[in-house]
């Protein structure tokens, strides 16, 4: 095995030798993460334009968006065993490769299907990219070096995620929404010739029939199954809940989710996700706050970017920038959570954000097709935004502190899983709710204007998302309070350990983010 580690001169080297500066293999990481999240929330502003251009239903306009995010769910905990398994270097740089090829295809797409497509292979290669640029950090940097390297990769991760909107605007509006996809190109090109040149492989492991396996079929099942699941629920505007065709495709999605519990069960001898840690009251509760909020908070962004559109009439500039002030919000309220967390425990923080979510979807129901931004579109929002950065740490928190530091990464991936589900799912159910209370509204009142038809739709799924809001405070109930705060020679304890099993080839992939090992359970 390539000694991954920082040598004394606080650089790696590559197999022929090459030093490579750890600022080097600190941006190689964040760059490929940046680019992941990035592409995420990049192309909401840009979806009337692609809409318009592509031909796309009002429904299919979601897949969009959920084409990505149910491709890189499905493969994300698969992406992660793989660089374990097979090598940082190979799997960053399949995953990188795939990214930005899907990403050209995407940007040159004629139709509808061919744009869903690259997106759908995009999310595969950002799965198998994203846990890799983690393990390179951890495999790379150690001790107050490592916190550094994975402090400025959750900085840069965030950063990502904020700027999506406003890149997509600007690029939008200036160029084309072609352009929301092509900028990949030049910076994964750049990025791979990087990683081929500084980027030291991690494990050169010998395979054989004991070796653990990639758990395929399980990632097959699950995402084939969750795709059934929201084709059927987008397609409920055209076919009824009852109709033999919603039926038959819900059955479909059934069997398939029924195999993948089979699969993960009693076949798969490395199971993409081992159902035990589940038994953490601390981990099943902490996902099951992050799949509804999830839904709640990944629907905002998709209505509200079309309300500012569709009915104020905001160009994608200007849609993207009305976004800033929300953006600046999760990282104010991330801030704050992250210093109250060991004075007041998870539980409260829990209670406080999902409240403060529904309060903003609540104000939310209130707009009209004659509303300002500044009074009816920033306060909600803004609120909402500080509800998702306070949290975000205490979730984290919570789905990490149920398993063991060598499990984090395991744990931070099924969280992240639960996020990206929730807001698949919950984006097609509340997308076809929407545009059901559109259409009854113009076909009961005629005289009712479009605008206004549509402003109604949105309203309706906010007021959704605020019962979403209440169901997770319930949820947060089921997670243990958790408040003390483990020494620093627990810690390090447990990363010398984690360190020893790297080397025996047992590697977790870590999530930024995670406390594991700094925070303890307390009574509930």
């Amino acid at each position: 095995m390539t000694d991954a580690l920082t040598h004394d001169d606080g650089a790696s080297r590559t197999p022929s030798g090459r030093h490579s500066p750890d600022w080097v293999i600190l941006a190689i990481a964040c760059v490929a993460q940046f680019m992941v999240v990035l592409d995420v929330s990049i192309v909401n502003v840009a979806l009337p334009s692609i809409g318009r251009d592509l031909h796309y239903s009002p429904t299919g306009l979601q897949w969009v968006v959920n084409a990505y995010v149910l491709t890189f769910a499905g493969f994300l905990l698969l992406g992660g065993r793989a660089a374990d398994l097979f090598g940082r270097r190979r799997i960053y740089l399949f995953g990188l490769a795939l990214f930005t090829l899907a990403s050209l295809v995407g940007g040159l797409a004629q139709n509808s299907a061919m744009l869903t497509a690259a997106r759908a292979v995009q999310g595969i290669g950002g799965a198998f990219l994203s846990p890799a640029t983690l393990t390179i950090i951890v495999t790379t940097f150690s001790g107050v070096r490592m916190a550094k390297a994975l402090g400025t990769w959750a900085a840069v991760a965030g950063a990502g995620g904020a700027a999506g909107s406003i890149l997509g605007g600007v690029l939008t509006a200036e160029l084309s929404w072609r352009w929301v996809l092509f900028v990949n190109i030049p910076i994964g090109a750049v990025v791979a010739v990087a990683a081929l040149l500084y980027l030291p492989e991690s494990t050169r492991r010998v395979r054989d029939e004991n070796s653990p396996r990639l758990d395929i079929g399980g990632a097959i099942t699950v995402t084939a199954g969750l795709g059934a699941l929201i084709f059927a629920i987008v397609g409920t505007d055209t076919h009824a809940w009852g109709s033999t065709y919603t039926l038959s495709i819900l059955a479909v999605a059934a069997v398939l989710l029924a195999v993948f519990a089979i699969i993960e069960l009693r076949v798969a001898h490395t199971p993409l996700v081992p159902f035990r840690i589940f038994r953490s009251r601390s981990v099943s509760g902490a996902n099951i706050v992050m799949f509804l909020v999830g839904a709640a908070f990944f629907s905002m962004w998709y209505f509200l970017s079309l309300y500012l559109q569709n009915v104020l009439g905001y160009g994608a500039l200007k849609t993207g920038m009305a976004f800033l002030p929300m953006a600046i919000c999760i990282i104010i309220g991330a801030q704050g959570s992250s210093r109250l967390l060991p004075k007041v425990g998870v539980r409260p923080l829990l209670i406080v954000g999902t409240l403060l979510m529904s309060g903003g979807f609540a104000w939310f129901t209130q707009i009209t097709d004659h509303s300002q931004y500044w009074a009816n579109v920033f306060g909600p929002g803004c609120i909402i935004s500080l509800a998702i950065g306070v949290l975000f740490t205490p979730l984290a928190s919570a789905a990490t502190a149920g398993v063991h530091y060598t499990e984090a990464g395991l744990a931070s991936g099924v969280l992240n899983t639960a996020r990206q589900l929730g807001g698949s799912i919950g984006l097609a159910v509340l997308a076809t709710v929407a545009i059901d209370h559109t259409k009854s509204l113009l076909g009961s009142a005629p005289a009712t204007g479009a605008a206004a038809a549509l402003t109604a739709g949105y309203a309706r799924a906010f007021a959704l998302d605020a019962i979403l809001g209440l169901c997770a405070c319930g949820a947060a109930f089921i997670v243990p309070s958790l408040g003390r705060q483990r020494s620093t020679e627990s810690r390090e304890q447990q990363i010398a350990e984690a360190i020893v099993d790297a080397e025996g080839g047992a590697l977790p992939v870590l999530d930024p983010t995670s406390t594991a090992g700094t925070i303890s359970p307390e009574p509930a």
